[in-house]
This record gives structure tokens, C-alpha cells and sequence, in this order.
């Protein structure tokens, strides 16, 4: 029987515990259940005395090199004692284990589970301790070449507008406005001080679901599935964007930025340049990872996302963003 050709495939978490339960010589009875299905699919492991996630790459997603310059990179945070959730080898050594999905070989990596959980809103402290951890993790890979994507605002701006327009008419006053966005943010990054701009190596995706939270206050990161090499104010960039997602009170919000910005620059500060840019880098992230959304349309289907979708994003959460902080040329006379 010929099998008609898929692009995308959910393998049986039954068959994935029998092949894990074997490769790392785990127990028997190893438990294996699918808990993400998404760019990649996340699976969790108990072998009844411990907690693994085994993530398996889209295809064509994450190359080998890729995939083990996160490895490495992971392995080097650990190394420097940064919380994180890091790479398991199996019996033999091997990070990579290669499977025949229906679709092509697909890469996977079983990774520490993180202890803990994901809390939505959590206390101001604990946003000055999460600061911290950032801070000490861009004191490491300050200056750090990774062997990942570069970070240009061609691919944070530029390339994401391509993806988008697939899905959103370029008529229509939300693209008009993302236009104007891309182009003003990217001559205030092009004409940024780059004296005043520490690079490296990013995590690019730090908000609460990815990172959990124990019941004694320990802060575990994990996901490092967008690490890069780029500007390192995108990560607090980011983060601070969360907050805004999170947080309505303005006077509570405000608190916790303050209490998480400080923690951060109790390790590394922040120039005057890039305390201007984090807005604009919070948008950055809001363009990159819709067209992320856009370009991975087929491993969500379209139960969400439609012209619909892109135009209540870009009106309730982009531009709210952008006006909150009066970007653009006629906020900036």
C-alpha cells in the first residue's frame, strides 16, 4: 500500500516510551504522553523515578548543527551554573536520536525536566530573582558566537512581513501600520549607538511558560529552541513585553518591570541606548514570532489563525504596544 505523503505527523507516545525506555535504558514501564504539538512536539517522560521531556524537531525546522550548537550551549550555561534545563545523552553518548516520521527523519533530544511549574503572575521578587538568572546568563555568552541564526532586523522585521502578507491583506490599515512600524524600528536599530550595544548569545523566547517555578522559589529556564546570536536586550526586551500581556495594573506592572529590570542590572547593566531600544526590540519580537505563527501555518491547521486573528494581534497587542511607548515618526516630533 502506497501511503499518501504528509507534512507533518504526531508519533505514537506509546512507541516513543518503548524506543526511549530502550535507547536510555530506562525502566520498563516508562511512561511516555504527548503534552505539546506545535513547531516542535514536546513529550513527557517518567520512568517512575524521574521526569524527562523529549522534544521532537519539525522537519526541516532545526539542522543536526543546529540542533547540537544548542546542545553545547546548554551544556556550557549548566557548566556556569545557570538553571537550566539541559540535554540527556543515551546509553551510548548520543544527544541526537533520528527517527523515521512519515514525513522524513526528524530529529530528538530528551532534555532534564524542570522542576516546578508554570505560574502565571508570580510576586515582584521573584521577577527580580528571574532578572538575576537573565543577568547571569548574558554575562556568559556576552560576546559568545554561537553556530545559530544571526538576529538582523532583516530577520526579526523584514522576513516576518513576508510570511505575514500570506494571510493578511495588504490593503488594510493593519498592514499599513506594520509597514510604517518595520520601517521606523529599523532605522532606530540601523542609527542605534552600536558602542552602547552588548551582542551574544540569546535565549529569545523567556516569558512564564518557559520557565517553571518550584514550590521553594527555584527558578528553572528551559526551550532554547530560538537561541541565537543577536542584541542581548532582546531577551529583557521581551520579557518586559510579557509583563505588559500579563499584568493590566498598570501601577502592579510597573513595579514588577522596575523589580525585574533591577535584578537584571545587579549583574549586567543596561546602556542608556538600549533602555530607548527595549520597546522597539519588544515589537521586534511581536513581528518575528508572527511570522513564525505564518510560516509554521500547517502545524496548527487554521483553527486560529486567519486574517481575523492577525488583524485583532496587530490592533489589541502590536500597536497598543507601539502607542503605549509613542513609537513612530509623529510620536517622535
Amino acid at each position: 500500500m502506497i501511503h499518501f505523503p504528509v507534512s507533518n505527523s504526531n508519533l505514537s507516545a506509546t512507541h516513543l516510551g518503548v524506543f526511549l525506555s530502550e535507547k536510555y535504558d530506562l525502566n520498563r514501564e516508562t511512561c511516555c504522553r504527548i503534552v505539546r504539538a506545535g513547531v516542535n512536539d514536546t513529550y513527557l517522560v517518567d520512568d517512575g523515578n524521574t521526569k524527562y521531556v523529549f522534544r521532537i524537531y519539525s522537519l526541516n525546522w532545526r539542522t543536526e548543527k543546529e540542533i547540537s550548537a544548542e546542545i553545547g550551549f546548554l551544556h556550557l550555561l549548566r557548566e556556569k551554573n545557570i538553571p537550566v534545563s539541559y540535554p540527556v545523552g543515551d546509553k551510548r553518548g548520543g544527544m541526537i536520536q533520528r527517527l523515521p516520521a512519515p514525513e522524513g527523519e526528524r530529529f530528538g533530544v530528551l532534555f532534564t525536566y524542570a522542576p516546578g511549574e508554570k505560574i502565571h503572575s508570580v510576586s515582584a521578587e521573584l521577577h527580580y530573582q528571574i532578572g538575576v538568572i537573565l543577568g547571569k546568563l548574558h554575562a556568559v555568552t556576552r560576546d559568545l558566537p554561537l553556530e545559530r541564526v544571526v538576529y538582523t532586523t532583516e530577520i526579526l522585521l523584514a522576513e516576518p512581513m513576508e510570511q505575514i502578507k500570506r494571510f493578511l491583506a495588504t490593503d488594510t490599515p493593519e498592514w499599513a501600520f506594520m509597514e510604517e512600524a518595520r520601517d521606523f524600528i529599523t532605522g532606530q536599530l540601523n542609527g542605534a549607538d552600536p558602542a552602547q550595544l552588548r551582542r551574544g548569545g540569546v535565549h529569545l523566547d523567556i516569558w512564564f511558560d518557559n520557565l517553571n517555578i518550584s514550590k521553594a522559589g527555584e527558578v528553572t529556564l528551559f526551550d532554547f529552541d530560538f537561541c541565537g546570536n543577536g542584541l542581548l536586550a532582546l531577551d529583557p526586551a521581551y520579557y518586559v513585553l510579557q509583563l505588559h500581556n500579563i499584568e493590566k495594573d498598570e501601577q502592579e506592572r510597573a513595579g514588577k518591570v522596575e523589580h525585574f529590570l533591577r535584578g537584571y542590572e545587579s549583574v549586567t547593566p543596561l546602556s542608556e541606548e538600549e533602555r530607548r531600544l527595549l520597546p522597539m526590540l519588544g515589537i521586534c519580537m511581536y513581528f518575528f514570532y508572527l511570522g513564525v505563527q505564518c510560516r509554521r501555518y500547517e502545524n496548527w491547521s487554521n483553527t486560529f489563525l486567519s486574517e481575523d486573528y492577525l488583524k485583532r494581534f496587530i490592533n489589541v497587542l502590536v500597536k497598543k504596544y507601539y502607542d503605549l511607548y509613542r513609537l513612530g515618526k509623529t510620536a517622535q516630533l
